[in-house]
């Protein structure tokens, strides 16, 4: 099965036939949702809800290491994580999917491993290139075959949240190189790479980060652009999921 990994603006997917729920315990307790699994466009779909039903989970009470494990057990080898995000440097713009190439972490506090000592042993695992670049590949040239005009490169910096960032926080970001802020991509990527499980972002730009619009980030604003960047992510599941399918 594929994996859909998704929070803020998709909290379900249309069209996915012969559902089902699946119940998974894992040895990190329960994950965020039972998981949904069926098909789309003729492929294996598992979902899951990253913040829960009824979007009840906060970034910093997720339990990303029971989401992916759960995953795993479910039987998904690839992943792909739908992301909703602020916009920092130039292009990346309210509505536009961004598909990032590279990370920086300013989360704390979160349980970010599965290597934290008992009976699993101690793996330090490469994570130069945090993302699958083939998974990206193809999430990239199924949003040029239906027309999106995504962002093929970027920086996701992964804040702890809930709270929004500072105007000076998003500077330190963009000194930093990061394009995009969000706050679910870590641990999630990392804790992918140890399950060995391929894994790529599809980021939806929601608002400019702080200061970088001409006013207030308001939540009316936010949903009217995730409106159409969901839509969007929907058009590049379906023609990305063949392909996906089909990689070894």
């Amino acid at each position: 099965m594929i994996g859909i990994i998704a929070g803020t603006g998709l909290e379900e997917i249309e069209g996915l036939q012969a559902r089902r729920e699946l119940q998974i315990a894992t040895p990190y307790g329960p994950p965020s949702a039972p998981i949904r699994a069926g098909e789309l466009a003729g492929v294996p779909l598992a979902f899951l809800a990253r913040h829960g039903r009824g979007h009840a989970l906060p970034p910093h009470r997720i339990n990303y290491r029971a989401n992916l494990f759960a995953l795993k057990q479910a039987g998904v080898r690839r992943i792909v994580a739908v992301a909703a995000v602020g916009g920092i440097t130039t292009g990346m713009r309210p509505g536009r999917l961004v598909f990032p190439s590279q990370l920086v972490d300013y989360t704390w506090g979160r349980d970010h491993t599965y290597a934290d000592g008992g009976e699993r042993p101690v793996v330090h695992v490469d994570f130069t290139d945090p993302y699958c670049e083939g998974t990206r590949g193809m999430l990239i040239d199924a949003a040029i075959a239906t027309g999106i005009d995504a962002a093929c490169d970027g920086v996701y910096g992964a804040t702890q949240g809930p709270r929004l960032e500072t105007a000076a926080e998003i500077t330190r970001m963009e000194r930093d190189g990061c394009d995009i802020v969000g706050m679910t991509g870590m641990p999630e990527a990392a804790l992918a790479r140890e399950l060995a499980i391929p894994y790529a972002c599809c980021a939806v730009v929601a608002n400019w980060a702080a200061g970088r619009g001409a006013g207030p980030i308001t939540m009316e604003a936010i949903t009217a652009a995730l409106a159409g960047g969901t839509a969007d992510v929907m058009r590049v599941l379906v023609r990305a999921l063949p392909s996906l399918h089909a990689m070894p």
